[in-house]
């Protein structure tokens, strides 16, 4: 499961940025945020651990495009925050084994999330840190509930909840984006390097 924001409150941290991008201020944040979301399903769409992709969102442009690329979607009915929309979007998945992935991961790669999902495996509820140790961009569940505790400090929300912290090489995998510096260490994924590229003093590193 992939949760995707109403637009108009997505990555608010990020407006800075997008007001320096072609078009309407509001057209290159809508953009930015639409980029990450394509690439971090993409990813999830073309690993083999993946049986399905199911986009918990309320925006009709995010439910376009991830339909566009193979995804399925269900509206926020909940509408009560992101753990509210996990819980009922693991609700309607079924199944045995489900998984919660950020939306802002445009580095991820299948391989990457692959192999978390295998070390997964080792216990009925896991969750991969992002890369300052204190959030989360993965959360598994096989046979439980998933209990998602997504907001500031998850990692140590999840952690404290009886979830087992994964380490691994994937560094797609922990590189979300909230911020300018987020970016410019994530920029690999192909919808958001192709939006990027349209100014160059944003890919210019210090």
């Amino acid at each position: 499961m992939v949760p995707a924001k109403r637009l108009a409150v997505a990555k608010t941290r990020l407006r800075p940025l997008t007001d320096a991008l072609p078009g309407t201020r509001r057209r290159a944040h809508d953009d930015l945020v639409l980029a990450f979301l394509a690439d971090t399903v993409t990813a999830a769409l073309g690993c083999p651990a993946v049986g399905s992709v199911l986009v918990v969102t309320d925006d009709p442009s995010a439910a376009e495009v991830v339909r566009a690329l193979g995804a399925g979607t269900v509206p926020d009915a909940p509408d009560r925050g992101l753990n509210p929309a996990l819980e009922h979007g693991a609700e309607l998945a079924g199944g045995a084994a489900v998984a919660a992935l950020s939306s802002d991961l445009p580095a991820l790669r299948p391989a990457e999330l692959a192999a978390a999902l295998r070390a997964a495996e080792a216990a009925p509820r896991c969750f991969v840190p992002d890369a300052q140790g204190t959030g989360t961009t993965l959360l598994t569940a096989f046979g439980t509930a998933l209990r998602p505790a997504f907001g500031p400090g998850s990692a140590r929300a999840h952690r404290d909840g009886g979830a087992i912290a994964l380490q691994g090489d994937w560094p797609g995998l922990v590189r979300d984006v909230d911020t300018e510096s987020d970016l410019r260490a994530a920029i690999d994924g192909l919808s958001t390097c192709a939006l990027l590229a349209a100014t160059e003093s944003l890919l210019a590193r210090d």
